[in-house]
This record gives structure tokens, sequence and C-alpha cells, in this order.
């Protein structure tokens, strides 16, 4: 059973008391005639015209706030397109239907008024309530409710701060922030115009399994789970790379696919263990072109949500405009570190050359890691403007073609932008035997059980082995993505729900 608090208490009082008066706190049906958006503009339209006739409205939406001033009293309600006045007054109401509404109403109500709309002296666009009714009861006050005394009157208000309660808690943080619920508006714009922009450059979206049995496309830790009637462990994907190259030899030449993968890792203001994705692959296209679809995508999308090229970023102006800066991964490290990577073939050559610059890393690990850690650490934070890195080592790309004059540098590239990487994108290998052979050196590379290491999964091989036109793919975080656009610093921020510890850890 719930234990309720003594404000919980005095609403669930209410809420037995209406009950008793054969009022339904809680109607099967509702009217509607406008959203407040919708009213607002009508009113807007006619407003000063000759001989225009009343708009007459039924509105819904949550009581936002609560002002009693004697035989009046002004109230807000907010739908999921606007926040609109209303106005109850006694000698349109009568006194027992105004002393009903001041005594069993609360902040979070939802409410149904009907009424016309007019302009007060004040300015503001109000609907003047001839009726109304309680369409659902809201036991529970929203966080942090509060009363504040404003020019002699008692303003009810709510408002919710603690970021841990806002995560735990996004329902009620949607519900008292409206700028929250803008983020998640505009999360929706930019997927939909990626899509349009992918669309139009002739890709097809398509959805490609979530459960797999050999998991692959990336370096991470799978989750695992366990199929009863099939008896098979299956793996929640960590990418879409591997079945949707298996598309480009079924014949399509350019695919995309927006959705969810899951790695059982870290979690961190830009890492959580589930998030969106959107990976494309193209058909007869190499890192250049992808390089260039990729600044053309970015700025596509920027314009289309933010209204222009730019934006600002934690602080920083940041131009989305074309080309972006492209830089070699070996001039970029050398200029930021001093370290050249091509002058250290092993991982313990590497390490030593590490050791003088105060990071903190782990000198057992591969030459390929030990790269990662100086990006992560040296070189992605000093990333703010768009930039692009690319020709990586081939240890930490095995899904990448090699360079024809160096077979241990592969064509891929990075997206940075905000100080944090943003896409990654290859020339893809489509060389089975080259393929197979990765795979057995990515075994061989990590220890045994490292569940980083890329499966040999010979159905992919078996595919490849039809042929694989060339291409290049792609893939970019869009909680990333929508972080930029919203100027966020955290991914939880932009997730509806993120994932966090249990409380008390």
């Amino acid at each position: 059973m719930a234990e309720y608090t003594k404000l919980e208490k005095v609403r669930l009082e209410k809420l037995r008391q209406l009950r008793e008066m054969g009022v339904d706190p809680y109607p099967r049906r509702v009217e509607r005639t406008h959203t407040a958006q919708e009213a607002i503009k009508e009113f807007k339209r006619i407003e000063g015209l000759e001989d225009a006739e009343p708009i007459q409205a039924t509105l819904v939406g949550r009581l936002r706030s609560m002002r009693p001033m004697g035989k009046i009293t002004f109230a807000d309600i907010e739908d999921g397109t606007e926040q609109i006045q209303l106005f109850f007054r006694a000698d349109t109401l009568g006194e027992e239907q105004l002393d009903f509404f001041n005594q069993y109403f609360d902040l979070g109500d939802f409410v149904q008024a009907k009424g016309e709309i007019f302009r007060t002296r004040s300015g503001e666009i109000t609907l003047s309530v001839s009726s109304f009714k309680m369409i659902s009861k809201s036991l529970s006050p929203l966080p942090a409710a509060k009363e504040e005394v404003v020019d002699g009157e008692v303003i009810k208000y709510a408002s919710l701060a603690d970021p841990e309660t806002r995560y735990r808690q996004r329902y009620a943080d949607l519900a008292v922030n409206r700028d929250v619920r803008d983020i998640f508006r505009t999360r929706t714009s930019a997927i939909r115009a990626m899509q349009s922009f992918l669309d139009g450059q002739g890709f097809l979206e398509v959805e490609t399994p979530i459960l797999q049995p050999i998991y692959g496309g990336a370096a991470a830790k799978p989750f695992t789970t366990h199929h009863n009637q099939l008896k098979q462990d299956l793996y929640l994907r960590i990418s879409f790379e591997l079945y949707l190259k298996r598309l480009l030899v079924g014949g399509f030449e350019r695919v995309y696919e927006i959705g969810r993968d899951f790695r059982n890792e870290g979690v961190s203001f830009k890492h959580n263990p589930e998030f969106t994705q959107i990976e494309f692959y193209w058909a007869y296209a190499d890192y250049f072109d992808i390089m260039d679809l990729t600044e053309e995508m970015v700025a596509f999308v920027v314009d289309k949500v933010v209204g222009e090229k730019k934006l600002s970023y934690q602080g920083e102006e940041i131009s989305f405009d074309i080309p972006w800066e492209r830089i070699e991964l070996r001039e970029a490290l050398l200029d930021r570190t001093g370290i050249d990577i091509k002058a250290h073939d092993t991982g313990v050559s590497l390490a030593n050359a590490m050791g003088d610059l105060d990071l903190e890393f782990n000198p057992e690990e591969s030459r390929g890691k030990l790269i990662d850690d100086l990006i992560d650490s040296c070189l992605e934070p000093t990333l703010i403007q768009p930039t692009i890195i690319y020709d990586y080592p081939r240890e930490i790309s095995p899904l990448a073609k090699s360079k024809k004059d160096d077979p241990q540098t592969v064509e891929r590239f990075e997206g940075f932008v905000g100080g944090m990487e943003l896409c990654n994108a290859f020339t893809e290998l489509n060389d089975p035997l080259d393929q197979e052979e990765r795979f057995l050196e990515m075994g061989r590379s990590y220890e045994e059980g490292d569940e980083e290491r890329h499966p040999m999964d010979e159905d992919y091989l078996r595919a490849m082995r039809y042929g694989m036109p060339p291409n290049g793919g792609f893939g970019m975080g869009v909680d990333r993505f929508v972080m930029l656009l919203t100027d966020k610093h955290s991914i939880r921020e932009v997730l509806l729900f993120p994932h966090l510890r249990e409380k008390g850890e």
C-alpha cells in the first residue's frame, strides 16, 4: 500500500467528498472544441473585425496556477500546445460554483472549461468560464509545489529543479517544465530532418534485428539474453553495421537505419547503455564521399531545427558552414601531444612515450587502445568547431579498408563538434578474405573472454563472399547531436528515461 503525505491525504479527502456529491473525478468522456493554441489564434484572427461573432470554446488542460480574489478567480491551464488564462466569475457561475472550484480544484488537476474568449484589460487572451468540470483529479502535488503572495494575491505554482528527481520522475519533469518538453520536440524534429535529408538523397530506411545471435560492428561489451524455446543465447545489438552491409550484398545501394543500440558499459555525461544511433551505407562511395555527405546532412539538420547553420553550445558559437576543417589523425596528435604515433609500432613503445604526459592510462593496453586514450584525453576536448579527423590505425578499425600505400592505416574518419565525438565513418572493407583475417587478428589482440573483441561472424563472411560492392559507411549518435542542438552538457537531459543507479547506491 502507498504511504501518503499530508498533502496527498488532503487531496484524497477531497476525492472522497467529490464522489459523495456524485461528481466523477475521472469521467469517461471529455469535450473539446479547440486546443489553447487554436483558440488564441482564432481570437487574434477576428479581434477588431466588425460584426465578428465571439469565439465560443471548450478547452481542456492541466491547472498551472490559481489566483482567487474574492468574487473572481483567475487560473491558468496548459494543454499540449499552449497555456491560456481562465476567468471564473461569481456573477456568471454563481458563488456556489466559484467556491466549488476554489475548494476542490488543486494545481495539477485537469479541467474542462467552456466559455467565451476575450482579452482582459491587462491584455491577456482569456476564456471567460460559463461552465467547467473536473476531468482528472491529481492526488500527488507536482514536485516542489509552492505558494507565493504577489501584490496581495496568493499564487500557487510548481517547480522542479533537482536533476536526480527530474530524471527519475521524468513524467513530473515534463509536467512542470515546458523547456524540457521543448528538448524532446527538438529531438523529434532532428530525427525527421535526418530522414528527410537521406530520403532526398535516395536512401532507403530499413529495420534490422535488435536481438542478434552474434554481436558485431563495434568494439563494445554486449548485453546477453536467452531465448527459451530456441535454447539460444542472443545479444542486444551494439551496432546495425553488419546487417546493413548484408543489404548491400542483396542489391540495395543506399540504406539507413535510426534506432536503438545497447552497450553494457559505463555511464557518463555522454554515454548511456541504451542509445539512439543513425547509420547509413552507400554503395560505390568512399570515405571522402561520406565526409561530404556528413557535412551536408549535419548542416541541413541544424538549419532545419535551429533556423540557421550555427548554434551556441556551452558558451561557444559553433558554425556548421561547409567545409569543416579536416586533419590527419597522426598530424593532430603530434600537434596536441608531441607524440608521433607512426614512430611507435607497439603498445610498449607508445606507453613509454605517453608516460610523460601526466595521463591516466593502462600501460598494458594494446597500441590501438592507447591511441584511443590519446584521442579521448588530448584531442577530442580541443575540437570545438566541426572537425574531421581522418586516417586511423588498422588495429582499432577492423571493418575499414586499408590505405593503398599504408596497410596499417585505414580510410576512417571521425567528426568532432563541441569537444566530443559526433560521428564515425569508413571506406568499408569488402574483401571477404581480408575481413576474415581481421576477425582473427582482433581475436588474438584481445584477452580470452574479453567481450569487446569482434567474434567471428561466419554468416557475414558468407554474405561478403557473394560479392559486396565497394561502399562507405557512417554512424552518428543521435543523442549527442541533440545535446548540441539543445545546448545540453549531459546526455541524460536529452533522454526521456535515462538509466540511473538504484537509489541509495
